[in-house]
């Protein structure tokens, strides 16, 4: 064009950039404009000019609402008709078997002073264009109670039996604190209490427990009457009531179908839910339909504190057990911990009643069906030990040994996560992933990574996962009757040998003691060792006296066979400071001896004191080590320290020496007398 010049703008394309000539311009785009219109199919690939044409009709949807929810199907599981019968729920609709559903949970969640249950809706308060169509359902069956309040005014939203991938939506949007970690976890918060309280735990006294239960000195029961435990029950149903929603799972504890329970947890966090989830028995969508009445119900209200002018509140915390109601309630407190310790409290006292030996312990099994139990406390190596890469893992921590074998009573696994790493706890490393709860753990804000030796919140970290995230995990978590019950004890005083044959007089005796001895601390020095004592290992957990828990284990172990070893992970040649912690390469070739049956078979010599029968030679570990008086310098200083561990030992014994157990009290005095003797 006349008149233009290089760099000036011309207005012939829109005055929107520098002029172009016509040898320089682009070939025009190709619209539908202007192309003239074909069937599809007469128009060849290369005059397409589109590439990889992914045009679909569009969606049927008229509202993004309706578009979200074609993203989503319903599942509707059906109950398998098993020998030509129908199950109850097989032939009823899917709203009545939901109205059934929600009628037992309002039943759950009564108030004892309001004449009836909640009202309940099924799903999630935000999603608003669900709750008319449910609520509707449920109008003719809940009958106006006669002291009409505002709570009867309104609908509680159920949220049953959730996924985690449901329950990780609920935490990160509702629930401060939770977040996803790098590895797929979901990182929450038990706010300020970070471990159970045992000083807050009560159990109701009736005339039933006042009989059954362990009472007095030494035993992790405290008493509450029923009238206040009510109170306690009636202060969390109100505070659950009140909420817009609450979790609800419903699940079992034991993997021995025969004696399994039925436990409903209700509470107001996602971050327990999920936990429930993991550590409870999942069940299938077809058991679910046929859940029906739960044996066993937990209220927790841990957000909300108990009343501390209530008669035996001590604290804003109260963990309460109401065995004929068949109910726990939980105040003040949000550590999911008390849960899965007050239901394994529920399976030592529910279990022996029917002949079932409910054990704190681990268990794993061999390739040849061979079964071991494994007792210890903390820092004993219970879990190192019990999780054997050459064998399969039955469980880590809760088992019954009934008639038909050993059980895990959990489906999850709760591991400590302090200073954790994947050298040394590969198989714990690896579970902490999508679906695992890790609790009050540190975490990098952007990266979110976890750092597992951070204690800036609490130094009990804790992972709770599916006990499937373990690779070799044997499902169903069932095994035949074990052949070997293996006592642990780290004895940080030297003088207990590496592993030692036990009687049944003296699997007992070590059993009721349930001891291990730690290093107190050095704050300024080295300090002595300090003796622990637990009964049956797991003194915080058990309801009857602990001897009635050791008289049935020597009775299951001398009907199906089984030996007792006690096996020290402590020091040798010196108590702490002055002998060394014994290898634990030396206590995996013991342990491999023990699973083999070759210890069985090897020379044993008594030693003195504790009378313990010690092996003269075992393959792979030097002889010396076997007999701890070999490994001491100065004899007279080992005998000294024998001496006092025995004077702790009976010191501890004490308060179960005037039980009888059987009308004579022959077997009372027999564990005694397997005891150190001096």
């Amino acid at each position: 064009m006349e008149g233009e010049k290089k760099g000036e703008f011309s207005f012939n394309n829109g005055g929107v950039g520098p002029a172009v000539s016509p040898r320089s311009r682009l070939p025009p785009i190709q619209t539908a404009r202007n192309v003239s219109f074909k069937k599809k199919d007469e128009i060849p690939a290369e005059d397409d000019g589109i590439c990889h044409d992914d045009s679909v009709p569009p969606v049927k949807a008229q509202t993004i609402d309706e578009l979200h929810s074609l993203q989503k199907k319903r599942s509707a599981p059906t109950t398998p008709i098993k020998d030509g019968q129908r199950s109850p729920f097989a032939t009823i609709s899917d709203e009545e078997r939901q109205r059934l559903q929600l009628q037992s949970i309002s039943a759950s969640l009564a108030s004892l002073t309001r004449e009836t249950g909640p009202k309940l809706v099924k799903g999630d308060p935000a999603r608003k264009a669900e709750t008319p169509k449910i609520s509707a359902v449920h109008h003719h069956y809940f009958t106006p109670t006669i002291s009409v309040t505002d709570s009867s005014l309104k609908f509680t939203h159920v949220l049953y039996n959730l996924s985690p991938a449901e329950l990780y939506e609920q935490a990160i949007k509702y629930e401060k604190g939770s977040f996803i970690t790098s590895s797929g976890a979901l990182a929450t918060l038990s706010g300020a209490k970070t471990g159970r309280a045992p000083r807050d735990k009560r159990v109701v006294l009736d005339e039933t427990t006042a009989e059954e239960l362990w009472w007095g000195k030494g035993s992790p029961n405290i008493e509450i009457d029923e009238h206040t435990f009510l109170i306690n029950r009636e202060r969390a149903v109100d505070y659950l009531n009140s909420l817009e929603k609450v979790f609800v799972n419903d699940q079992f504890l034991n993997w021995d179908p025969e004696h399994r329970i039925k436990v409903r947890i209700v509470s107001a966090r996602a971050y327990h839910s999920l936990f429930m989830h993991n550590m409870c028995i999942r069940p299938t969508p077809e058991e679910l339909e046929e859940f029906g009445t739960p044996d066993f119900t937990i209220y927790n209200a841990g957000q909300f504190p108990c009343n501390r002018f209530t008669h035996y509140m001590t604290s804003s915390t109260s963990v309460d057990l109401n065995l004929a109601r068949k109910e726990m309630v939980i105040l003040g407190t949000q550590y999911a911990g008390e849960m899965k310790k007050g239901l394994f409290g529920v399976m030592h006292y529910l279990m022996p009643k029917r002949q079932i030996l409910s054990l704190h312990s681990g268990c794993n099994m061999g390739k040849d069906g061979s079964v071991a139990l494994f007792f210890g406390l903390s820092g004993t190596g219970k879990t190192t030990l019990s999780t054997d890469h050459n064998r399969f893992l039955i469980g880590d921590d809760e088992h019954c040994w009934s008639d038909n074998g050993v059980s895990n009573i959990e489906g999850g696994c709760y591991a400590k996560c302090i200073d954790l790493s994947k050298e040394k706890e590969p198989d714990i490393w690896n579970a902490i992933r999508f679906g695992t709860v890790l609790e009050n753990v540190v975490f990098d804000e952007h990266t979110r990574e976890v750092d597992y030796s951070d204690k800036s919140v609490t130094e009990n970290t804790r992972a709770a996962y599916p006990i499937e995230f373990i690779p070799n995990v044997k499902i169903p978590c069932v095994g035949p009757h074990p052949r070997n019950v293996i006592l642990l004890a780290c004895d940080a005083f030297g003088v207990l040998p590496p592993v030692s044959k036990l009687s049944l007089s003296q699997t007992m005796y070590h059993f009721i003691s349930g001891y291990t001895a730690l290093v107190a601390g050095t704050e300024e020095g080295v300090k002595e060792p300090q003796a622990t004592f637990s009964a049956c290992f797991g003194a915080a957990f058990i309801m009857l006296h602990p001897t009635k828990y050791a008289a049935m284990l020597a009775e299951k172990m001398q009907k199906y066979g089984a030996t007792g070893w006690l096996v020290n992970t402590g020091w040798s040649g010196g108590s702490y400071g002055t002998g060394s912690r014994i290898k634990l390469s030396h206590t995996r070739k013991i342990i491999d001896a023990i699973h083999s049956g070759k210890l069985l078979t090897a020379n044993f010599k008594k030693t003195e004191v504790f009378g313990l029968e010690i092996p003269t030679e075992i393959e792979d570990v030097p002889p010396e080590i076997l007999d701890p008086i070999n490994t001491w310098t100065d004899k007279g200083s080992y005998k000294e320290t024998l001496l006092k561990l025995a004077g702790l030992f009976r010191k501890n014994f004490e308060v179960f020496a005037n039980y009888k157990i059987g009308k004579d009290g022959k077997l009372t005095e027999e564990i005694l007398a397997a005891g150190p003797n001096f």
